[in-house]
């Protein structure tokens, strides 16, 4: 495994159907190493912490393996680092592999795996295609984001060195397809409810799925 580019990018303003918006989407990448932090990577920020940001998404990581995926599906070549919105292009770490709760060093820096990636209509900005947020959602390729445990500076070719493999081995596509593709399947809400480093956002979700079929159950 190996990370092929460290992409930032400042908040900015854009116009939008006719309206301003604020974003961050816009990653280029940069050489030599970058001090990657609690929150971000230096000269990165989120114009929404809520959604985007945050302790529990720091950074979001994405694969040449989905890239090359791209890049057929679409016909397009034009798909430079940093396209779909991420921090980290790796290699060797597809969604089907990583999974929630694993534990990477990557350069000096000690990061853990937190969820899958939602796209927004930002996502549909960067590509020209307002559909595409819907297209991507469906490719079950979401990527994934990152908590910092330990802060560090890394860089365009570090080594990434999985340490500890997470609670359950719920893998990133395993646990996207349970939200937005498999709401009946209890068992593996639960399952994926054990891991301790499932971010709130999606352990708030998966619960209400539980609820919700103890509800049916109880009404039964």
């Amino acid at each position: 495994m190996k990370l092929l580019s460290v992409n930032v990018s400042l908040p900015k303003e854009i116009s939008y159907n006719g309206t301003i918006i604020t974003t961050g989407i816009f990653k280029e990448p940069v050489q030599g190493p970058v001090m990657l932090r609690t929150l971000n990577l230096d000269g990165d920020d989120q114009a929404d912490r809520v959604a985007h940001g945050g302790i529990d998404k720091a950074v979001y990581v994405y694969s040449a393996e989905n890239y090359a995926y791209w890049k057929r599906e679409l016909d397009r070549e034009d798909l430079p680092y940093g396209q779909f919105g991420e921090n980290f292009t790796v290699e060797g770490m597809p969604d089907d592999r990583i999974h929630i709760g694993d534990i990477f060093r990557v350069g000096e820096a000690l990061v853990e795996v937190t969820q899958p990636r939602v796209p927004c209509f930002k996502l549909g900005i960067k590509m020209g295609d307002p559909l595409f947020p819907k297209l991507f959602l469906a490719s079950e390729r979401p990527g994934f984001y990152l908590r910092v445990l330990e802060e560090g500076k890394v860089g365009a070719g570090d080594v990434i060195e999985r340490l500890k493999m997470g609670r359950e081995q719920m893998t990133v596509r395993e646990v996207h397809h349970l939200l937005f593709f498999d709401k009946r399947n209890v068992e593996a809400a639960r399952r994926t409810l054990r891991i301790p480093a499932l971010s709130p956002g999606w352990r708030g979700s998966l619960e209400n799925i539980v609820a919700k079929a103890s509800k049916a159950s109880r009404l039964r």
